[in-house]
């Protein structure tokens, strides 16, 4: 059997979202009006210590599609990393769930956006009718290269968007993997956003993410959205079992926190061949064709990322023993 590092999400459901989904499985009010479903609004504050406005959906692509089309028009513009998850792996997506907002490229090291780069995407756009005017400003925590941002950028992103009159999104697929590596508060890793997709499924759930407002007005709006978008489920009390359990006695972060761990063991394995700095649970690593075959012919399952490239991808349940023997295998190369 192949040693698994292809992606987070081909992980084993963590046993303690099962046993939540089983508990679940008793006879409650349907849609997003069950007891578990209700419970989300206070988990979420107690967790970032603010009031929120939550809901679930089954998918992250839903989850920031949903939160774009709340925060723009059909007439409006994203700016978002070149790299960004909803600009290359989506499928567009964010236009067909916004009805036509356009994503605005910009660049930004270990694919991370910062105002300067943001400012000239911004800056280019004339104000007058015939452009697309921006609207919201998308980060990813972490990053697509698994690059956090720290409180301190966070900060000034959330400052510089507020002067330019931009809502702030934050695409949160691996967000505890990011909290996880930064040691900060859950509020300080997205201080200042106005909507946060809070990642389960990378992080040991089967099928539920969370959608979470700073602002309940904008959570009455997409809850309209999602009911249009098909993502209301009849039976929502499965999904809001898997989100609180996932936050009950801070799993989210002891799962995180083990899949950062395996990845800083491969890290370190890696030592010069790495492309970008390892501070969550993905590697990036230069091997060439012959390297990668080789890697594969004793197991090992991963992606390639170009010509010459890898990215393998450790989860809450890496297997210790497969993790050294992957360190092992990168160093003999």
């Amino acid at each position: 059997m192949a040693m698994q590092f292809l992606s987070d999400n081909a992980a084993a459901v963590h046993p303690a979202i099962w046993r939540a989904m089983q508990a679940a499985d008793a006879p409650d009010a349907p849609y997003d009006n069950d007891a578990l479903s209700q419970r989300l609004d206070s988990a979420f504050a107690d967790l970032f210590g603010r009031d929120c406005a939550v809901l679930w959906v089954a998918t992250g692509t839903a989850a920031n599609c949903l939160a774009l089309a709340t925060l723009v028009p059909p007439h409006g513009g994203v700016v978002c990393h070149r790299e960004a998850h909803i600009e290359t792996d989506e499928c567009g997506a964010p236009g067909f769930y916004t009805h036509g907002a356009k994503l605005l490229l910009a660049e930004g090291e270990g694919a991370k956006l910062d105002p300067a780069g943001v400012a000239a995407v911004l800056d280019a756009i004339r104000g007058d009718i015939h452009q697309v005017q921006a609207h919201a400003l998308s980060v990813t925590q972490a990053s697509e290269y698994g690059r956090c941002y720290t409180p301190a950028e966070m900060a000034a992103l959330a400052g510089f968007a507020r002067e330019r009159g931009l809502k702030l999104h934050v695409d949160g697929a691996r967000f505890g993997n990011a909290v996880a590596h930064l040691g900060c508060t859950p509020w300080e890793a997205c201080a200042g956003a106005d909507a946060l997709s809070f990642g389960c499924v990378k992080n040991g759930g089967l099928g539920a993410e969370a959608l979470v407002f700073f602002d309940s007005g904008l959570a009455d709006l997409a809850r309209l959205r999602r009911k249009r978008a098909g993502h209301l489920q009849s039976k929502g009390r499965f999904l809001a079992a898997q989100i609180l359990a996932m936050l009950e006695d801070g799993l989210w972060l002891e799962n995180a926190r083990a899949a950062n761990a395996a990845a800083r063991e491969i890290a370190v394995a890696a030592g010069d061949r790495l492309l970008h700095p390892v501070e969550a649970n993905e590697i990036f690593l230069k091997a060439t064709a012959a390297e990668r075959e080789a890697l594969r012919a004793q197991g090992f399952s991963f992606y390639d990322w170009g010509p010459e490239a890898a990215r393998l991808v450790t989860a809450w349940n890496s297997d210790p023993a497969q993790v050294l023997r992957l360190a092992s295998a990168i160093r003999a190369l």
